[in-house]
């Protein structure tokens, strides 16, 4: 079973900082969900979660 998270490629903070009313703190994080087209909490049960590639970062000479 995923989760919803940051890890996930449709995943992002919401515009509205305060908007799941954590403020700052993020206690009570809510996500913005461009799949489902609206905020979801974190870390709830997700069917279509999908994870987001990591692109490595170049090496410095």
């Amino acid at each position: 079973m995923e989760f919803c998270d940051l890890n996930c490629e449709y995943a992002s903070w919401p515009e509205d900082g305060s908007l799941d009313g954590a403020g700052s703190c993020r206690t009570f994080q809510a996500i913005y969900c461009e799949k489902k087209k609206r905020h979801v909490h974190k870390n709830m049960p997700c069917d279509e979660k999908k994870k987001r590639l990591r692109v490595p970062e170049p090496m410095q000479d």
